[in-house]
């Protein structure tokens, strides 16, 4: 079993918690098959699991694997054919019509790593896909795959946010890095969050990516450094020209098919590969799930989103979709958790909590509610909300 976390040696972050061959040995090992029983495969390091396992492997112990591949062991997995490939197709096609839109207005989308019109970005694609295409966004995000990793690493309540990026051919690199929410604090500002923030920050949120083309490594997947996750000082240690110059030597590439999903825990040294095909324009989904006592980096209008996806929540209640896929639906769209809330007109009788968005779309379904009904639970709702 791999070893487990490194400890900074002090409460706070020091220059002797970011030694480069402190990282090299935590990096430098094998990932053993025997350790991960479920996984059909490790290529290069990550682990795999199949589509067959995701489906019929009891819930419970698949989960307690992943949790220990996310946190002790590669920090990496691909989930193999993660959503159905007409589902994919359907996406797409409606990413594309955002895209096109966007274009047509003349918003150049760039992010933190590219210049604007290089490559092509959905900043806020769940809400854009929903308002766009509610019976897309409810099949997409109703595969089980996605909640069973979400549940698994962030409980029952997770939060879905995701951006579309689309790397053209000559696409650049982009600079190794971990991920939010530490990842995006100003160097400067890193070493005056104590070393347990540092540690608590990758279970905040997930990191995934879900591929809507195949992706050979000249297309450039996501460069991955297996292990890096458990380097204790690697938000500030990942700024240092010879963590970036080891990272170039070391890291690993997996060829994707339509439809996988690689997850990873977001303290993962990782970057976006170069696009060195010649035809490849190459579209992810990405997506940062998060906890819901955390802070989502994108502000999204769950309740416009949850008021565009109900009748298709409908329709796939009254076609027979099972239970679980609805639930699915659900927590990808809705408000999980009831706070921060008004407690003078939103108070907790009864309970510890007062309901969230996510219990009033599950029970308005339960009861077949109209949408119109719907909606005016809704409007109650947020009015008790606000101050």
């Amino acid at each position: 079993m791999a070893t487990r976390l490194t400890t900074s040696r002090g409460a706070w972050i020091e220059a002797a918690d970011c030694d480069l061959e402190d990282f090299r040995a935590l990096v430098s090992r094998d990932t053993e098959p025997s350790d991960f029983p479920f996984a059909s495969d490790v290529r290069k390091g990550v682990l795999v699991y199949s589509a067959e396992t995701i489906a019929r492997a009891d819930r419970r112990a698949l989960q307690a694997e992943l949790i220990r591949a996310l946190a002790d062991g590669p920090g990496v997995v691909v989930l193999e054919d993660a959503l159905d490939a007409d589902v994919i197709d359907q996406a797409s096609e409606a990413f594309v019509a955002i895209i096109d839109d966007q274009r047509a207005q003349g918003d150049a989308a760039g992010d933190h790593f590219g210049k604007a019109g290089v490559n092509d970005r959905i900043w806020n694609a769940a809400q854009k896909l929903a308002l766009h295409s509610p019976a897309v966004f409810a099949d997409y995000y109703a595969a089980d795959a996605l909640a069973l990793i979400s549940q698994a690493w962030l409980g029952p309540r997770y939060q879905i946010t995701s951006q579309v990026n689309v790397v053209n051919p000559g696409g650049a690199a982009q600079v190794p890095h971990r991920d939010y929410h530490l990842g995006f604090v100003d160097v400067d500002q890193l070493a005056d969050y104590p070393a347990h923030v540092h540690r608590t920050s990758a279970v905040l949120t997930l990191q995934g990516a879900v591929a809507h083309c195949d992706m050979p490594v000249p297309s450039g997947p996501t460069m991955l450094l297996p292990y890096s996750q458990q380097f204790a000082g690697g938000y500030i240690a990942f700024y240092r020209p010879e963590f970036i110059e080891f990272f170039a030597e070391h890291h690993v590439q997996l060829p994707l098919r339509k439809g996988d999903a690689v997850f990873f825990n977001p303290a993962l040294y990782h970057g976006a590969g170069a696009n060195n095909s010649p035809d490849i324009h190459r579209m992810a989904n990405l997506m940062q799930i998060s906890s819901p006592f955390g802070r989502a980096m994108e502000a999204l209008d769950r309740t416009a989103m949850v008021r565009a996806i109900y009748p298709a929540l409908l329709a796939m209640k009254a076609a027979g979709r099972p239970e679980r896929d609805l639930v699915n639906a659900v927590n990808a769209t809705a408000e999980g958790y009831p706070f921060p809330t008004n407690l003078d007109r939103d108070q907790p009788i009864g309970s510890l909590a007062p309901a969230s968005q996510v219990d009033i779309v599950l029970d308005a379904l339960t009861d077949n509610l109209n949408p119109q009904a719907l909606d005016a639970v809704l409007d109650a709702q947020n009015g008790r909300r606000i101050s």
